[in-house]
Parts: structure tokens; C-alpha cells; sequence
């Protein structure tokens, strides 16, 4: 509350929060297009690989060529317009930048562009909620020594859940479960960018129109995205994942409160406090009426018989003993609400959702049988699925992060199902995700109890 107040007086101070975007694909431009209706922000630069596509997504939101005419970050510091470019590192170090935002979706890159802005004093928000997954707890670590917020990203999925959940505890309630809807069957764990589209009832010739990458949106179906989302949440919440992972259970939303609760009690749940993922179609492939595709809930529990009889008496939907009750929220804006996020951060010095511990982990499993000196093509791809799993129990097993599972090659077979372990490929010990994730998994093995993951 009171952060639109506070914009428009650093709005009318002349001192407004700048702001560093690098990547400007769909999230990034969805913020694109309402930073410039937004007082108090002004974005200094957008950096992308592909600048000119970064111009044209620009100009397709709305921004006026004009706006777009500094040669240099200095130069829009001292004109009041917005630089584009290639080189992320030039826009991160200037020195007029407060926050910078990842939004290029690929792990590496959010570690590299995470670790420059811990460096040089930015706050970062994490819209690479894969790169949160790979390395987040130890990302937020190094930034809160470095005296900057890492935060997740205000209108995606996560950060709305982890807001739910502290919003519950805030009011005294115990949180049962916590997650968000998707579509999902079990068939789908096998899906590829060969036959994403027919499950979102769309022709390849569609798809490609609508420049909609397949490898992307196949990471939505197979289960990978829902993995690291959950991932993110049960890292900044404390809330954890079923020891098998995600159950996705088919659930409309008045069923929430019943659906998501311990299976002692009638319910999915395996405990309480977990994070799990609602189907929007029945395992029969049936639609579920009134159904939680786009969004997110909390389902929290009453203390006593005097709150369960609050509950009847203010018409809050319950379970049939009027025992767990549910908030949800039908849906989410994505990149249009990322405002929230850096004015929270920049004003505040509060993320909408951290880090507090490393309690899920996505590990990649094998989509069909693959043969020794197969090249793993990560999230989304042909060979593999990221699988939720307990952090206690990836350690455990030496699971192959799923953001590290692309460009790397299996030394021996991995049959289907199976999860793919550090040991089952050829890694480069040197490069930066590689040696960030080790040392995340020392600086937490001790805490869950086992060793760090070797080769």
C-alpha cells in the first residue's frame, strides 16, 4: 500500500527510480508498456541480444521513436529517454541505475546478470524464476551481504502465491497449501516441441503466426515450469513439496478448501505446509468447471470452533467440516503488474518474495529412454522434464538441476522416468552456473542433512 503515493513524489521531486530491463521479449515487453504510464520510473536502458527487435517491441507497446534516442545510458540519465543495447553490463554498472530486472528467462544468464548487479550496488529483480531455481537462495544470500534486495517478480505466479501465504500468516492462520492452477495430465510429461500444440489446441502454422516458440510454451505443459514455480515458492515461503513432487490434482476452485488438504483428513495432501499444483482437467482429459488455470491460492486453516463458526458466518467457502478455507485469485497480469516489484524494492528495500532457504529443487528426468552420448536440450525440449523434488532429496540422489540440463551430454543411459544425475553427464566444473550451484549445495548440505552433490 501507499507505494503509487510515494511514486508520485520522487515523481515530483525529480528523483525517480531508474531502471535497468534486460530482455525484452513477452514479460519484458508487457513492462514496457505500462513503465511509461508509470510516475517515479524512469528505465535508463533495455538491454537484448537482438537490439533492433528490442526497438520494434518497444514501438509495438506504445514508446515513441523519440524516447528512444539516447546513444548511451548517460545520455538518457541526462535527456529523459531510454537506451537500447546489447551489452547488459554496460547498463547494470552505470552508476544512476537503482534496479535492475532479469527478464531473459535463461539460468545463466540471470546468475551473471544477478551477480553484476550485487557487484555494482543494484537491487535485482529476478524475473528468471529459472535462474531462481538453479541458485536463487544463494543468489539472495550474496545479496543481502551485499547490502541489495533480490526479489522475485510482482505478476508472475510465485510472487503473488508467496504474497497469499504472507498475507495468511499475517492474520494469525496456519497455511495448509499454496500453489497455483495449470493444465496438466500425465501424458504431458512426454510432450516435445513436436507435439506441444495439439495440447494447446493450436496447428503448428498457428503457433508459428503467432510467434510462439514452441520449446517455451512446451515447458508449460510438460511440467517444468510448474516444478520451478513451486520450487520458487516453497524457497521463499518455507512451505515444501510432497516427497514424490507435484500431484496436480484435478480441483475447481470452490473444491480447494477440500481437495487441498492432508490426506488424513480426505484431502491430496501429503502434509501440511505444501506447495502443489491444481489441474484444470479431470485425469479423463474433461474440462473442470470453474477451474484455477491462470491462477493462484492459499488454503489456511481455523485454530478454533470460533473461527470456523467466522467462516460460516461470512459465507467463506470451506471444506464440509468448516475446518480449511481458501483465498484465491482467478488470475494474474504478468509483466504488467512487474511495477509492484520495483517500486517495492526501490522504495522500500522490500522484495515481493526471496529466498529464505533451499527447500525445492527441479531435477531433469528422463522423457523416454535415452542412450549414453545423448545431448540433453533442457527445459522444455526433446530429452527431459524438470521434476519438483524435496532439496533434502535432490542432494540426496545427485539430481542434474534442470538449468543446467541443456548443452550437456549423458556419459551413460538414462531409462525413462529416471532422474538424470550429476554423475550421468559431462559437466564444465568451470563454468559460472556450474560452480554457483555447487557451492549453493555445500553452503545447504548441512542443513538437509547430507552431502553436496558430486560427479
Amino acid at each position: 500500500m501507499n507505494l503509487h503515493q510515494r511514486l508520485l513524489e520522487r515523481e515530483a521531486a525529480g528523483t525517480p527510480l531508474r531502471v535497468a530491463l534486460i530482455g525484452a521479449g513477452k514479460f519484458g515487453s508487457m513492462f514496457l508498456s505500462q513503465i511509461r504510464r508509470t510516475p517515479g520510473l524512469h528505465l535508463i536502458g533495455v538491454a537484448d541480444l537482438a537490439p533492433e527487435r528490442a526497438r520494434a517491441n518497444l514501438q509495438r507497446v506504445g514508446w515513441p521513436a523519440e524516447r528512444l534516442a539516447a546513444r548511451s545510458p548517460g545520455d538518457a540519465v541526462d535527456q529523459g529517454t531510454t537506451w537500447v543495447g546489447d551489452d547488459a553490463t554496460v547498463l547494470i554498472q552505470h552508476p544512476a541505475v537503482d534496479v535492475a530486472i532479469d527478464a531473459t528467462g535463461h539460468p545463466p544468464a540471470g546468475i551473471a546478470h544477478a551477480l553484476a548487479a550485487i557487484a555494482n550496488g543494484k537491487h535485482i529483480v529476478m524475473v528468471n524464476v529459472e535462474a531462481d531455481a538453479l541458485a536463487g537462495p544463494w543468489l539472495a544470500r550474496k545479496a543481502k551481504a551485499g547490502g541489495v534486495v533480490y526479489s522475485l517478480a510482482y505478476g508472475d505466479q510465485p510472487a503473488l502465491i508467496v504474497e497469499q501465504v504472507d498475507w495468511a500468516r499475517t492474520c494469525g492462520f496456519e497455511v495448509v497449501a499454496a500453489g497455483k492452477g495449470t493444465k496438466y495430465l500425465p501424458a504431458y510429461h512426454q510432450s516435445t516441441p513436436e507435439t506441444v500444440w495439439t495440447h494447446y489446441g493450436l496447428s503448428a502454422e498457428q503457433a508459428r503466426l503467432g510467434g510462439m516458440n514452441p520449446q517455451m510454451f512446451n515447458s508449460f505443459i510438460d511440467g517444468t515450469k510448474s516444478g520451478i514455480e513451486m520450487a520458487a515458492v516453497a524457497n521463499a515461503t518455507g512451505l515444501t513439496p510432497a516427497p514424490d513432487g507435484l500431484r496436480f490434482p484435478p480441483c475447481a476452485i470452490d473444491d480447494l478448501p477440500r481437495v487441498l488438504r492432508p490426506e488424513t483428513d480426505g484431502g491430496a495432501l501429503r502434509h501440511k505446509g505444501q506447495v502443489e499444483v491444481v489441474s484444470s482437467v479431470a485425469r479423463d482429459g474433461t474440462p473442470v468447471p470453474r477451474n484455477l488455470r491462470w491462477g493462484v491460492y492459499v488454503v489456511f486453516e481455523a485454530a478454533s470452533d470460533y473461527v470456523r463458526r467466522c467462516f460460516a458466518e461470512y459465507g467463506i467457502a470451506t471444506d464440509p467440516e468448516g475446518r480449511y478455507a481458501a483465498l484465491y485469485r482467478p488470475s494474474h497480469l504478468v509483466g504488467l503488474e512487474l511495477g509492484v516489484s520495483v517500486a517495492s524494492v526501490g522504495l522500500r528495500g522490500e522484495p515481493t518474495g526471496a529466498p529464505t532457504g533451499f527447500r525445492g529443487d527441479v531435477v531433469a528426468t528422463a522423457k523416454r529412454d535415452l542412450a549414453a552420448g545423448t545431448l540433453l536440450d533442457g527445459e522444455g525440449g526433446f530429452t527431459v522434464w524438470g521434476k519438483l523434488l524435496p532439496a533434502a532429496e535432490s542432494l540426496r540422489v545427485g539430481g542434474l538441476p534442470i538449468g543446467l540440463a541443456d548443452g550437456v551430454t549423458l556419459r551413460r543411459a538414462v531409462t525413462s522416468g529416471a532422474v538424470v544425475r550429476w554423475s550421468d553427464v559431462v559437466v564444465d566444473e568451470s563454468s559460472e552456473p556450474v560452480r554457483v550451484r555447487r557451492e549453493m549445495e555445500a553452503m545447504f548440505a548441512a542443513d538437509l542433512g547430507g552431502p553436496a552433490s558430486t560427479t
